[in-house]
């Protein structure tokens, strides 16, 4: 089986995967922090091609991503009468989601592995 190769990665860059996960984290009680964390990642993203946290930093922007998309979603729903109870609930779900990821790749950041 083909291994691609990784180049090596400092110390610095687990350090801001890592502040990555907390700012998502974060949005669970102020959405700017996600906002923030995607910024750092697309910032950075060139920093960690070809490296261990690679993974982590494209988990994180498909994070933001589906979040993003799915509070529009939600938005849509709130302004309708019928969806306001319903999106609240979706909202709850979905901050779910969130933290199963950053837990997710917490795990697999302190394991010094690629998140999938």
């Amino acid at each position: 089986m083909y291994e691609p190769v990784v180049r090596p990665a400092g110390p610095q860059l687990k350090t801001l995967t890592l502040v990555v996960y907390g700012l998502q984290a974060l949005s669970l009680l102020t959405v700017i922090t996600l906002l923030v964390g995607v910024i750092v990642n697309y910032v950075k993203l060139d920093d960690v091609r070809g490296t261990l946290y690679e993974s982590h930093f494209r988990w994180q922007i498909r994070t933001f991503w589906f979040t993003a998309l799915w509070l529009v979603v939600y938005g849509l729903l709130i302004i309708t009468i019928i969806g306001i109870p319903v999106a609240w609930i979706l909202i709850a779900i979905l901050g779910l989601w969130v933290g199963y990821r950053v837990i997710r790749g917490w795990v697999a950041l302190f394991s010094e592995r690629p998140v999938a």
